[in-house]
């Protein structure tokens, strides 16, 4: 009768250990989560509580100052293991000063608890001064019982992240309270054991670092080659314009569409070699299924929020088995390709990334698919960069401005002048991209190893986890 499903006996004893909600349903007693409790229990275990100071951010207002130096940290920058400030608010100066529990320091880690609960993040002094949203926990350790690094790892691990999806709550949408944060149990493994996870996370975080300042080297040569690294936006309000040079020509009649700087930097492109986006590149567009075929399994939905100009993020949402066998000829021909640079043109418009291989997902409709349609008059990765530097993205601002929800239209994107520099230029902006790109894979690989280390000292012990490592160092040293 019971052939084919999963049974767990528990005493009602046991059940309150760590279980302060006193939840009884059967999902909370998974195998999988029973047997994690008790590997980890081979181990000291602390609660988070009891090692870190815990808090979450400002709730309600805050004000925007674009000229202020202190970043707003949201959910979104705690994904990627090493926080970033990309597409984040600068606060007012006041709004940190007044809630200093929330203001980041070096070495925190910083965790989202609603939404998608569980990205957690290592705070460096490069997105310093910073302070976080209701939406994101701090977590300060004050303890030597555990390191920083090893913490992050942990709770970015399998055994960690299983822990978050089975204690978050919510139906529409999942969040874990800052007091079941704190009683997150922490594994307490040997010196030895943390201190080789603390050297592997620094040497990831070291590539990290030297991927992005190799991508800027790319960014820079491409103004300098194009006469420009000393171009400053116009910032005069103020421009005239007759009714035949405005609404007759362009269908604008927003002021902000023709303030002087946009025109300053089209001038800039046109005065050298350019070219439409259009003739450049094939545009494809993907689907938009609808939230109603969303499911935990399937095939992965790469959304806007999931990719940015540095890398994909592993997919929130799957569309339903059901769905793709129904289209499965449709979602065949909709999956991304080797060179195709994905471009956003809703939310966070005009975001570019080149993927490096063929890719078993698919994209909102809020992505288009570009593939450039002779490598020899432009390289794909040039295009990529040419297409995330601010002389397309104040095309963008431009074209896009002036709505809550910022779109792009198609017609737009397809009129965006592009530069087409010398040829050989070209090719050495795309090794400095390529270089950036290979120093981020070797350090995710790092992060990968340092993860499944600590996945199998749990699983095993900490003398096998050490052979692992080993056997992954001597692999790359091979390569």
């Amino acid at each position: 009768m019971l052939e084919g499903l999963e049974v767990a006996e528990i005493f009602k004893s046991k059940i309150s250990f760590e279980n302060d909600v006193f939840r009884l349903d059967s999902q909370y007693f998974k195998k999988e989560y029973l047997k994690e409790d008790s590997n980890r229990g081979k181990f000291d275990n602390k609660y988070l509580g009891q090692i870190a100071f815990i808090t979450d951010g400002q709730h309600g207002y805050h004000e925007v100052d674009e000229n202020s130096p202190v970043r707003h940290l949201t959910a979104k920058n705690a994904k990627g293991w090493f926080a970033n400030d990309i597409d984040a608010d600068r606060i007012a100066k006041w709004v940190d000063d007044n809630n200093k529990r929330s203001s980041l320091k070096k070495d925190d880690l910083i965790l989202s608890t609603r939404g998608t609960v569980g990205f957690c993040a290592i705070v460096d002094s490069d997105v310093l001064p910073s302070n976080i949203d209701q939406d994101v926990a701090r977590i300060k350790i004050e303890k030597k019982s555990i390191l920083p690094t090893v913490a992050l790892t942990y709770l970015n691990s399998k055994v960690g992240q299983d822990w978050f999806e089975r204690n978050q709550t919510g139906m529409v949408q999942q969040g874990i309270a800052l007091w079941r944060v704190r009683e997150i149990p922490l594994p307490i493994f040997s010196d030895n054991f943390q201190n080789v996870i603390d050297e592997i996370i620094k040497i990831s975080k070291k590539h990290k670092n030297n991927s992005k300042q190799t991508y800027s080297i790319a960014e820079t040569l491409l103004l300098e080659t194009l006469g420009i690294n000393d171009f400053t936006p116009n910032t005069n309000p103020v421009n005239v314009k007759s009714f035949k040079d405005s609404f007759l020509s362009t269908g604008r009649l927003d002021a902000e569409y023709y303030q002087k700087k946009y025109e300053e930097v089209v001038a800039r492109i046109k005065n050298q070699k350019h070219e439409r986006l259009a003739n450049l590149v094939k545009i494809r567009k993907s689907i938009e299924p609808g939230s109603d075929v969303y499911s935990d399994e399937g095939l992965p939905f790469l959304r806007v929020a999931d990719f940015n100009k540095f890398g994909l993020n592993e997919p929130e949402k799957k569309l339903s088995s059901l769905f793709c066998k129904e289209n499965k000829g449709l979602l065949e021909k909709l999956k991304p390709k080797k060179e195709t640079i994905l471009f956003s043109k809703d939310g966070s418009v005009g975001t570019a990334y080149m993927l490096r291989a063929d890719q078993n997902f698919i994209t909102s409709g809020a992505i288009l698919h570009l593939t450039v349609r002779d490598k020899e008059q432009i390289l794909p990765e040039y295009l990529t960069l040419v297409l995330n530097s601010k002389l397309v993205q104040m095309q963008a601002e431009r074209d896009a401005g002036g709505s809550i929800i910022l779109h792009w239209r198609l017609d737009e994107i397809e009129n965006v002048v592009v530069p087409v520099i010398d040829y050989s230029e070209q090719q050495k902006i795309a090794e400095l991209v390529e270089e950036s790109f290979k120093l981020k894979k070797q350090s995710d690989q790092l992060l990968e190893t340092a993860k499944r280390a600590v996945e199998i000292a749990i699983e095993q012990d900490e003398k096998q986890a050490m052979e692992y490592i080993s056997q992954r160092s001597e692999a790359t040293e091979k390569k």
